[in-house]
């Protein structure tokens, strides 16, 4: 059985009632979503969504800098002034 990851969980009926209403409730938390007893979908505040946006985002950009740091005999050098 799959480990349901957060505190407040609801089945999808449950969901298609009120969802607004389970928002509140939930109070910035995260919901799992449950389908026949086993989570389905998280359901997440806006503002923890774009906060993991922007965490993936600096994670990919951290792997690209260390693969080119891999490459650094083909830098080319420059001058600020130059740009």
């Amino acid at each position: 059985m799959r480990q349901v990851l957060a505190e407040f969980s609801v089945s999808i009926s449950e969901l298609k009632k009120n969802p607004a209403a389970l928002l509140s409730k939930a109070n910035g938390s995260p919901i799992a979503v449950l389908n026949h007893n086993k989570p389905a979908a998280y359901l997440i505040p806006a503002d923890t969504y774009a906060a993991l946006m922007e965490i993936i985002e600096d994670h990919e950009l951290s792997r690209l800098v260390e693969e080119r740091l891999k490459d650094k005999e083909q830098a080319v050098s420059v001058s600020l002034d130059d740009l």
